[in-house]
């Protein structure tokens, strides 16, 4: 029998399976993207060491499963193209050849497909993914990050411990402008109706624009354009599982990229400082809500200069429901 060291396996990004001598790898791809020459490398590890079988997983990765444990230096052997390929040129440290992952506790950062083929998005979510990846990984801390490029949030980043959403900065030039409301219908159908028509102009209000940008997209006289500087907003420990589920909620607006990478980078040390080591993890969530928000704001902020115009949640009430059965449920 294998005398097998769990916490060093999971920290290899190996999984601990169901089946009694088998083992699964989770492959990590930063922002969703990969290039295909990358496929035949995990169709080899699958057909020979595993299953056959690619599973892709819900933060964009890839799992392996049917690997005996016997094969797992071998497997970390195949895929040293694959980490080169998508981390260590990104400049990722730790890594080391032929060892496979130094570090499975932050996930994949997983990525919509961004402004490379969506007209919505905002910005190139794949190369911001990939920016916060080279600053964050490996490490052993759970964190869950995603990027998505615009309001739309097809990657479902209101579910992430950091959830980045790309917004912009509309700029509306009247003399462009022949009135045809299209915007302003637009707004009202499918946004927040942020826009109306006042003498001839339109009239944006600021407290319920949130940065979609769809008024450029609309208007048929470019009256309105989106400002090429590339502006986020964060949404912060949005959850599943089976203690208080719950939607992220907006800690920052009209931020830059710089202060993106700072704010996940700081949440590292508090983290550090007072998650639960007796728990074998601890969703950063829960320990904000333990410390309590003004402690978490704290060290996020720390020597972070935030950009002009960009705004702080004061205060966050992060809301999410209950496991009390009794509640609402009653027998017909």
């Amino acid at each position: 029998m294998l005398d097998l060291n769990t916490k060093k396996i999971k920290k290899n990004a190996f999984r601990i399976t169901k089946h009694r001598g088998k083992t699964a790898i989770r492959i990590r791809v930063p922002g969703g993207e990969l290039p295909a020459d990358i496929i035949p490398i995990l169709y080899e590890v699958a057909t020979k060491y595993g299953d056959g079988k690619l599973h892709i997983t819900t933060r964009q990765g890839f799992e392996i499963a049917g690997i005996d444990f016997e094969d797992m230096e071998a497997v970390n052997k195949m895929i040293n193209p694959v980490i080169k390929n998508l981390l260590v040129e990104e400049g990722v440290e730790g890594v080391e050849d032929g060892k496979g992952y130094p570090a499975a506790g932050t996930r994949n950062i997983s990525s919509c497909i961004g402004n490379k083929v969506c007209p919505y998005a905002n910005y190139n979510t794949t190369a911001l993914a990939r920016r916060i990846e080279k600053a964050v990984f490996p490490h052993d801390h759970h964190f869950k990050i995603a990027t998505t490029g615009c309001p739309n949030d097809c990657i479902k980043a209101h579910m992430q411990d950091f959830g980045i959403i790309g917004t912009a900065k509309v700029e509306y030039d009247y003399s462009q402008c022949v009135g045809c409301e299209a915007c302003v219908k637009n707004c009202k159908k499918r946004v927040t109706g942020a826009l109306e028509m006042k003498n001839g102009k339109v009239v944006r209000d600021e407290k319920r624009c949130i940065g979609c940008g769809e008024c450029a997209l609309t208007c048929p006289t470019q009256a309105w354009s989106r400002n090429e500087k590339k502006y986020y907003r964060m949404v912060i420990m949005g959850r599943t599982g089976k203690k208080n589920p719950r939607v992220a909620r907006t800690f920052l607006e009209w931020i830059d990229e710089e202060t993106i990478v700072k704010v996940i980078k700081n949440t590292y040390s508090f983290v550090d400082d007072y998650i639960d080591r007796s728990l074998p993890k601890e969703h950063v969530g829960y320990i904000v809500d333990r410390m309590g928000y003004n402690i978490f704001k704290e060290y996020a902020l720390k020597d972070v200069t935030l950009p002009e115009g960009a705004k702080v949640a004061e205060y966050i009430d992060f809301g999410g429901y209950k496991y009390e059965k009794d509640a609402f449920m009653v027998n017909p």
